[in-house]
């Protein structure tokens, strides 16, 4: 990092380009810094296949945190819901910005919403979480495994083979295609994946917080963002889950509690346990008690054999 830029890390989609370089942009002008974007290959970008089958979240950050702790970069930023819930030693996240719409959203041909769509109807996931709740509310429908960044997966619509793909309703925003959502999934009805419409900002834990870039990241730090996402990973944390498990969060801010939803779901979507709970203390201590509390329970209550959890 020269006197007056910073260097940051970021996958090479599209999608991947267009949030760092907001993330990226905002932390700059709060540092009066320049940032210089250095695109870096992960395995999840180069394995082909289901992405429950690769090894899970960590196939988009392993090749992120390496550049990081080499000081190729000075930093990384994340989709959150694409990291491993466990820190790196050396690591950390300095900075979550205000979090983007956490909804799933529907993207169907002729305008047709979950509903709507006909009897069999091909609706293309790649997640396991969305898999085991569509069939919760649909078990008629015929879903597809499908990956590709956004723009592929969208072309998979009618005229081409799919009635219907979801995904994540943040990314669609941020690439300017929320034209194409024809449902945002209710969280009542569908809860997203832990983390999804947060961005991770993570640096070297050597960074001094005095630092003209440790001064700008702690300037787009976003507290209930903190809160939410902190509370939601906690429950995966605990749950000792990854992106190939069918769990689901909720964490927001109303009338100034943190409340937390969760869903754990068997995998065919023939079960289903949800819980909620609030607390009243603001604080990322209390946000991760949340958290475990709720797995806790749905442990004790046989989530792990639910959701074919190994613990």
């Amino acid at each position: 990092m020269s006197e007056k830029t910073f260097r940051v890390g970021t996958r090479g989609s599209q999608l991947a380009m267009t949030q760092t370089g907001y993330a990226a942009d905002a932390v700059g002008a709060a540092a009066d810094l320049t940032p210089e974007l250095i695109t870096v290959r992960t395995e999840g970008d180069v394995l082909t296949g289901p992405l429950s089958q690769m090894g899970g979240t960590g196939v988009f950050a392993t090749a992120l945190r390496a550049r990081l702790l080499d000081r190729d970069v000075d930093l990384a930023v994340h989709s959150l819901k694409d990291l491993p819930t466990a820190p790196v030693q050396g690591l950390v996240i300095a900075a979550l910005p205000e979090r983007e719409d956490p909804r799933d959203a529907l993207c169907a041909r002729d305008g047709l919403t979950l509903d709507e769509l006909p009897q069999g109807a091909a609706v293309g996931t790649g997640s396991p979480r969305r898999v085991a709740q569509l069939r919760a509310l649909r078990p008629d429908l015929k879903i597809v495994d499908i990956r590709g960044n956004v723009g592929t997966r969208l072309n998979r619509v009618a005229p081409g083979d799919l009635d219907a793909v979801v995904l994540a309703a943040s990314g669609l925003k941020r690439l300017g295609l929320e034209g194409r959502i024809t449902e945002y999934l209710d969280p009542e009805r569908m809860l997203p994946a832990p983390g999804q419409g947060a961005l991770a900002l993570e640096v070297s834990s050597e960074l001094p917080e005095d630092s003209p870039l440790g001064r700008g990241l702690a300037a787009v730090d976003d507290l209930p963002t903190r809160l939410a996402v902190t509370a939601e990973r906690s429950v995966l944390a605990r749950l000792e889950a990854g992106c190939a498990a069918p769990v689901g969060t909720f964490g927001r801010m109303v009338d100034g509690d943190l409340h937390l939803d969760v869903v754990v779901a068997n995998p065919d979507g023939t079960e289903v346990m949800r819980r909620s709970e609030a607390t009243d203390e603001l604080s990322v201590e209390a946000a991760a008690a949340l958290g475990v509390r709720i797995a806790d329970e749905l442990l004790a209550d046989g989530a792990d054999r639910l959701a074919r959890l190994t613990l």
